[in-house]
C-alpha cells in the first residue's frame, strides 16, 4: 500500500516535471518570435507546431484520466485513418517526387501502433488487450500496404518494445535507453550533413537517404554556420537554400527537424527541441501509468524523433498533435472515484 507522505511526493515531482514542461513549451513559442525579429522570418508554422503539441498533450491529460484504454484506442484509430489519407489530404508532392509525405505518414502509422500498444496494456481483459496488439499489428502491415516502408518497420519496432516493456521493472534504464538511440541517430544526420563521416558509411547511408535530401541537409549546416546563435530566422530555409528552392515543387525545408532549427534558429533552437525532449522522457519515467503505458509510449515518441531527424514529420499538425496527445495520455493519472484528490 502506498502511502500518503509517497503519494505527496509522487504529486511533488508531478507538480515539478508539470511546470517544467510549461515553461520548456513557453521558451519553443518564445524564440521562434526573437529570431525572426530580427531576419524577418516567418515563426507561424512553428507557433503552430507547439500549439498543436500543448493542446495534445492537454487533452491526453484530460481523455486519459477519464478513459485511460478508450481514448488511446481511438487516438490510435484517428491516427491510422490519417495516415492512410494524408497522401490525399496534404497539397504538393507525394512520396516520390521527390520526398513527398513519407516522414507524416510514417509519424502517425508509429504514434497509431504507440496508442494502441497502450492501451492493450491499460486494459485488464485478456481478449480485449489480444485485439488491441491484433489491431497494432493491423496497423503495420498497413504501413506497407500504402508504400510506407519506414512506417511498417517502425510500426514493428514499437510493437516489439511494448511486448518487451511488459518485462520491465525499471524503467529508468529503458528510457536512458531510447534517449541514447535518438542521441545516436541524430549525431549520425549531423555527421552526414557536415561530410564528416567515412566514405563507405556515407556511400551506404546515401542510396536510401538519396542525394537530395542530403544536400538539403547540407544546406541546412552551411546556413547554420552563417548565424550559429539564432540561425537566419523562421521559414527562411527555402528562400535560402539553393537545393531547396531548385525542387519542383519546393517545399522549402530540409527533411530533417534538428537540422531546420540549427539553420533557422541557430544553437538555442536545436537546445530547446533537445530540452523539450528529454522533457517529455521525464515526464515518462515520473508518469503514474504502468510502466509498460509508460515505455510502450517512449518507444513511439523515440520512433517519431527518430523519423523526424531523417525526414519531415513535425512540419504536420497532425503528427504533433498526436506526439502531445500521446504524451499526455501515458502521464495521465486515471480517475478513481473516491480516491484522494479524485
Amino acid at each position: 500500500m502506498v502511502s500518503a507522505a509517497d503519494r505527496g511526493a509522487d504529486n511533488d515531482r508531478r507538480n515539478v516535471s508539470d511546470v517544467v514542461g510549461v515553461v520548456v513549451l513557453g521558451a519553443c513559442a518564445a524564440w521562434p518570435l526573437i529570431s525572426a525579429a530580427g531576419h524577418d522570418g516567418r515563426p507561424e508554422g512553428v507557433l503552430l507546431a507547439v500549439l498543436a503539441v500543448a493542446a495534445g498533450y492537454a487533452a491526453g491529460r484530460m481523455s486519459g484520466a477519464l478513459l485511460p484504454v478508450a481514448a488511446p484506442c481511438a487516438g490510435a484509430l484517428a491516427g491510422l485513418a490519417f495516415a492512410v489519407a494524408m497522401p490525399r489530404l496534404a497539397p504538393g508532392p507525394q512520396f516520390g517526387t521527390p520526398l513527398g509525405h513519407a516522414g507524416a505518414v510514417a509519424a502517425l502509422l508509429v504514434l497509431a501502433t504507440g496508442g494502441a500498444c497502450c492501451a492493450a496494456w491499460a486494459t485488464p481483459v485478456p481478449a480485449l488487450r489480444s485485439g488491441l496488439r491484433t489491431l497494432a499489428a493491423g496497423i503495420a502491415v498497413t504501413g506497407a500496404a500504402v508504400g510506407s516502408v519506414a512506417g511498417c518497420a517502425a510500426s514493428a519496432v514499437v510493437l516489439l518494445c511494448s511486448v518487451a516493456a511488459g518485462r520491465m521493472r525499471r524503467r529508468g534504464p529503458a528510457v536512458a535507453g531510447l534517449a541514447l538511440a535518438v542521441a545516436l541517430v541524430t549525431g549520425t544526420v549531423w555527421a552526414a550533413a557536415a561530410d564528416v563521416l567515412p566514405a563507405g558509411l556515407a556511400a551506404a547511408l546515401e542510396g536510401p537517404l538519396t542525394e537530395h535530401r542530403v544536400r538539403l541537409w547540407r544546406d541546412a549546416v552551411r546556413l547554420a554556420h552563417r548565424n550559429t546563435a539564432v540561425g537566419v530566422g523562421p521559414g527562411r530555409f527555402g528562400e535560402l537554400s539553393g537545393t531547396a528552392s531548385g525542387t519542383l515543387p519546393p517545399d522549402g525545408r530540409p527533411h530533417s527537424a534538428p537540422l531546420q532549427l540549427a539553420a533557422e534558429q541557430g544553437l538555442v533552437g536545436v537546445l530547446l527541441l533537445a530540452t523539450a525532449f528529454c522533457w517529455v522522457l521525464y515526464a515518462l519515467w515520473r508518469s503514474p501509468r504502468s510502466t509498460p503505458v509508460a515505455l510502450t509510449a517512449g518507444a513511439a515518441l523515440a520512433a517519431l524523433a527518430v523519423i523526424a531527424a531523417v525526414g519531415d514529420a513535425l512540419s504536420f499538425t497532425a503528427v504533433s498533435a498526436g506526439a502531445g496527445l500521446l504524451a499526455g495520455l501515458a502521464t495521465a493519472r486515471p480517475w478513481v472515484a473516491g480516491a484522494p484528490g479524485g
